[in-house]
C-alpha cells in the first residue's frame, strides 16, 4: 500500500492539470481578496445612514463553494486521465490489486483537497480580515479565528468529500466529460431543484445534499444558501460519508469486473 501510496503522489504532483487547477484555486482566493477590498472601498464611500444595507456573500464561503467544484475535477481528472491515455493497464499491470490502486488513489486525492481547501479557505478568511478590518460589513463574520475554525475544517472535509466524489464517478464513467457534467448536477442543479420542492420536502432534501453538510457538521446552519439545515453534526458527518462510500464502493466492484 506504501508504494501504490507513493505512485499515485508521484503522479497527481507531476501532471500539468494538478497545477492548473491549483492555479485556479489561487485566483479565487485573489478575487476574493478583490471582493473584499472592493466591499471595503463601497462602504467608506456609503454615507453612514446607508452603510448598514451594504452586504456581502461570506468570502469564506464563496471560496468553499468554487473550491468545492476546482478540486472535485482533480478528483476526474486523477482518473479519466490514465483511462484516456491508456496507462491504466499500466497502473493495473504493476499493481494488480484494482481496490488498491482505488484506495491509494482515494487517500491521495483526500489528502491533497483537504489540505488545498484549508489553505484557500484560511487564506480567504485572513484576507478578508486584513482588508475590511473592523467595517461592520453585513455577511462578514468579526469572529476571531478560534471560533471561525471549526466552521473552516467542517468546509476543507466537504472540499475532499466533492473531490473524491470527481474520483469515483471518473472511476464509474470513464469519462471526463460524464463524471464532471455528473459533478456540475450534483454540485449546482440538485440545490436548485431542492429549493423549488413544496414545503417540507425543501429543507429535508436541501439538508442532505454535498453542498448543504459543511454548516450543519460545524453547527453553523446554512444561513446564506438554499441548503435545509435540519441535520445534527453527527447526522451531517453521516451524510458526508455516505455520499463517499455509495459510490467508492460502487467503483471498486465495477473495477474489478471490468477490462481495463
Amino acid at each position: 500500500m506504501i508504494d501504490a501510496l507513493a505512485a499515485e503522489w508521484l503522479k497527481l504532483r507531476t501532471v500539468r492539470s494538478t497545477s492548473v487547477v491549483l492555479a485556479v484555486v489561487a485566483v479565487v482566493v485573489g478575487l476574493m481578496a478583490l471582493l473584499a477590498w472592493y466591499a471595503a472601498h463601497l462602504w467608506d464611500g456609503l454615507p453612514p445612514g446607508r452603510r448598514d444595507h451594504l452586504e456581502v456573500s461570506s468570502l469564506p464561503e464563496v471560496t468553499h463553494t468554487l473550491a468545492s467544484l476546482c478540486l472535485a475535477v482533480l478528483g476526474v481528472l486523477a482518473f479519466s486521465g490514465e483511462f484516456g491515455t491508456g496507462m491504466i493497464r499500466t497502473t493495473f499491470t504493476v499493481l494488480p490489486s484494482r481496490g488498491r490502486v482505488l484506495a491509494a488513489k482515494a487517500v491521495v486525492v483526500a489528502v491533497v483537497a483537504f489540505c488545498t481547501g484549508l489553505a484557500a479557505v484560511l487564506a480567504t478568511y485572513a484576507a478578508g480580515r486584513l482588508i475590511i478590518g473592523d467595517r461592520p460589513v453585513r455577511g462578514q463574520s468579526a469572529e476571531a479565528l478560534s471560533g471561525q475554525l471549526p466552521l473552516f475544517l467542517a468546509m476543507s472535509l466537504s472540499i475532499a468529500m466533492f473531490a473524491l466524489l470527481g474520483l469515483c464517478l471518473a472511476a464509474l464513467t470513464r469519462s471526463a466529460v460524464a463524471a464532471v457534467a455528473t459533478l456540475v448536477a450534483v454540485w449546482y442543479v440538485l440545490p436548485i431543484i431542492g429549493f423549488n420542492l413544496p414545503a417540507p420536502w425543501n429543507e429535508r432534501v436541501g439538508s442532505i445534499l454535498p453542498g448543504a453538510l459543511a454548516g450543519q457538521l460545524a453547527g453553523t446552519g446554512n444561513p446564506q444558501s438554499v441548503g435545509g439545515a435540519l441535520l445534527s453534526p453527527p447526522a451531517a458527518l453521516a451524510a458526508m460519508v455516505a455520499w463517499v462510500a455509495v459510490p467508492y464502493a460502487v467503483a471498486a466492484v465495477l473495477l474489478a469486473r471490468r477490462d481495463a
